[in-house]
């Protein structure tokens, strides 16, 4: 353990029981849950905010709120095209980019898992924007999938080349790989990006 590759580590909470995500984490030895959920409250009481981090104390693990830092649905206005969130535009924030530094470091120091709501990684923006920026950083990523196995996130990215069904074709034969992944996150990142209904628009 002491010799393993500095990670980060992702989980989604989904709808598990709260002592069934409590075994995941310490079936990975998660030190540190950050969560990067922009609104950390849902149907689920156990994963409120509070109660969450409530709970992730008493079993002897950390909890960090980077939501305003990392989270996917943005208050600065100028993420937005036409109501839609634009995860490069998200990217280039200077709180994202400070949102990305802790974990880095957290990454050195822990063993941090970041956490969302989405069970599965292709469906979130932990995997989608946040690994994403990440990749390049020479940590290894991993993700917790809903029944405890890891998942290197090179894996991730092929099922999400073939979710996607990017490939070179005729008309652009000389794609390379990094273009043909690039292209894979940019499309999905455009479909699980968070929306604003009409009504919601801010005026």
């Amino acid at each position: 353990m002491e010799n393993e590759k500095p990670t980060i580590f992702t989980i989604g909470h989904s709808n598990h029981a709260l002592e069934n995500f409590l075994s995941l984490l310490n079936r990975h030895n998660i030190k540190v849950v950050v969560d990067v959920r922009s609104q950390p409250y849902g149907r689920l009481e156990h994963f409120n905010r509070e109660y969450l981090s409530t709970e992730l104390k008493a079993a002897g693990i950390e909890y960090i709120f980077l939501g305003r830092e990392l989270g996917a649905r943005r208050d600065e206005q100028d993420c937005y095209q036409d109501g839609m969130a634009v995860y490069e535009k998200i990217a280039a924030l200077p709180a994202f980019q400070e949102g990305l530094a802790r974990l880095r470091q957290l990454a050195l120091t822990s063993r941090p898992a970041v956490m969302c709501a989405e069970k599965e990684p292709l469906d979130c923006h932990r995997a989608i924007l946040i690994c994403r920026c990440l990749r390049d950083s020479g940590l290894r990523i991993a993700h917790i999938l809903a029944d405890g196995n890891l998942e290197d996130h090179a894996e991730t990215e092929k099922r999400l080349v073939k979710k996607m069904g990017v490939e070179r074709t005729l008309f652009e034969p000389h794609l390379t790989e990094e273009e043909i992944i690039r292209r894979a996150y940019d499309e999905r990142g455009q479909e699980i990006a968070f929306r604003y209904n009409y009504e919601e628009m801010p005026q």
